[in-house]
């Protein structure tokens, strides 16, 4: 069974998607399991875990209650403020929902890229692992030293990188070694998994699987195929690509994988992380 281990539901009517205004015509619209059914059925995708979009509880429950009655719906990760000293019994609120499976803070659009390092973080990550919840990563290089003293101060907290940390694809050469060395660092810590997801954003127009293959092949090399897992990132992926082209584009660039490692890849890993 192939799980999409990364997309997202929205609508701007909520209006607590700061970052998305008219400017960007493809992604101005609400997104819900409808819009993605034929998509997925289309590329073989069973399921999907639903990825919060605004840092607001508001649309953590707005996707809970997409989740609840629809069984393609394998799980949301949702957000909550991580330093407010009611967070773990909110936590626990949320937990009662069979379908919560963990949470994401917005790294990339916190001004202070140490802030994940901050100790006080601490009974909000207590509460997700007594409820053994997941969390996940939105990085870049940048924040790879204060997000190592993170996930090396909670060992037993299931950590996801999103996107391959998202590479500067579109610099060529110029970025590829700070990220380079950094998903070094970071798969080094066994915690730590990684999604394929999240790249053509970061590439130009042009694209090809060969512009891709350099960075699959590093995030298979430092991850291995057991710690990888397949997103789609719909519908912010309609920015550079489409659902179809990204899927097949995967497979070519895991082609030479034994298939027991590209079915892992394709949801195998994503089931056991989340707790499917």
């Amino acid at each position: 069974m192939q799980i999409d281990a990364h997309q997202h539901f929205w609508d701007p009517a909520r209006g607590d998607y700061g970052w998305l205004t008219p400017s960007l015509p493809s992604l101005y619209r609400t997104f819900g399991p409808v819009d993605l059914a034929p998509l997925r059925e289309r590329s073989g995708v069973a399921r999907s875990v639903v990825v919060q979009a605004a840092p607001t509880v508001d649309e953590t429950r707005y996707l809970l209650e997409l989740a609840r009655d629809n069984a393609t719906v394998a799980g949301v990760v949702g957000w909550v403020p991580m330093l407010l000293p009611d967070t773990p019994a909110l936590i626990d609120e949320l937990a009662a929902h069979p379908k919560f499976k963990g949470v994401r803070p917005m790294l990339q659009d916190i001004p202070d890229d140490d802030w994940i390092a901050n100790p006080e973080l601490a009974p909000a990550i207590d509460a997700l692992l007594a409820h053994d919840l997941a969390f996940d990563a939105l990085i870049f290089a940048r924040h790879v030293a204060p997000f190592e003293t993170f996930a090396t101060r909670f060992p037993a907290l299931r950590i996801v990188v999103d996107h391959g940390a998202k590479p500067p694809i579109r610099d060529g050469k110029a970025g590829w070694q700070p990220w380079a060395d950094g998903i070094a660092r970071l798969a080094r810590l066994p915690n730590l998994h990684c999604k394929l997801s999240g790249l053509v954003t970061e590439a130009s127009a042009d694209w090809t699987v060969e512009t891709l293959q350099p960075y699959v092949d590093h995030l298979l090399a430092c991850f291995g195929a057991e710690r990888l897992m397949w997103g789609s990132d719909w519908p912010v992926l309609n920015l550079n690509g489409d659902y179809a082209q990204w899927h097949a584009a995967t497979e070519r660039l895991l082609r030479a994988l034994p298939a027991a490692q590209r079915d892992a890849i394709f949801g195998t890993n994503a089931a056991a992380f989340y707790r499917l």
